[in-house]
């Protein structure tokens, strides 16, 4: 279960730093940090490439073990502020009613309670009561996230179907299965339902996600991609990392 939880920080590390390197390749912010530069922020351009070289620290030191446990800790809370000054503005301003566009929002807040969650994979043996709180809070943020998303296989059908592989038969099959599959380890992070059993099946799904359908989209991007397609591969992996970390801290 060691190497469980080590796999979980290394693949939640790459996924910051993966997000980090991208800030340097493409222009502006990734979508899934600041959805629009404010016209206020002087020198946006500088404050991207500040933002990407911090990113790719947090997750280096993740990935290495260098004070992990207390700068994923409060990065989670700099997500946080980031969601509350620029997600949230942004996502009431423009199409707030439609639960496909909160996607991005949801992702950020998912992100911050992944830091939370692997702030306390390093402290699994004398873990403090905060730690153990803001923990169950970063479940609670991811498996709201999942229910949502898992709804919206439902909501869109016919775009979620359209992302299955065509060399994969039964395309609304597979629609349905993740959706529920989703809303299924939704509920089982937020009311700590065979948490060990779901976060192993959860990650490891994620993971078959991520080479079957997340990294074959890299190289075949639609017009106008801006580098969307990475930046899921990136948080695909993170989040796979995370069902493990859940399962290695999840009690028998």
């Amino acid at each position: 279960m060691d190497k469980l939880n080590k796999a979980g920080q290394v693949f939640f590390g790459i996924c910051l730093a993966g997000l980090g390197l991208q800030q340097f390749l493409y222009p502006g912010f990734r979508p899934v940090l600041i959805p629009e530069t404010p016209s206020w922020l002087p020198a946006p351009q500088i404050w991207v490439y500040f933002t990407g070289a911090l990113l790719i620290g947090v997750g280096l030191i993740i990935i290495f073990n260098l004070k992990a446990a207390t700068i994923s800790f409060y990065t989670g809370f700099v997500f946080l502020v980031i969601l509350l000054v620029f997600q949230l503005p942004f996502q009431f301003k423009h199409n707030p009613e439609s639960l496909g566009a909160w996607t991005n929002p949801l992702k950020l807040l998912t992100i911050a309670g992944c830091c939370f969650i692997t702030s306390a994979s390093f402290q699994i043996a004398n873990m403090p009561a905060r730690i153990a709180l803001w923990k169950k809070a970063g479940e609670i943020f991811l498996g709201v996230t999942l229910i949502l998303f898992g709804i919206d296989h439902f909501l869109y059908v016919e775009f979620v179907r359209s992302l299955v592989p065509g060399w994969i038969p039964g395309d609304l099959f597979w629609t349905y299965f993740a959706a529920i599959a989703l809303i299924g380890s939704g509920l089982s992070f937020c009311l700590n339902i065979k948490k060990r059993l779901v976060g192993i099946l959860f990650g490891s799904m994620l993971f078959i996600w991520l080479v079957v359908l997340h990294i074959p989209r890299t190289f075949n991007p639609v017009p106008g991609d801006n580098g969307n397609e990475l930046t899921s591969v990136f948080e695909c992996l993170g989040f796979s990392g995370i069902g493990f970390l859940i399962a290695r801290m999840a009690r028998r």
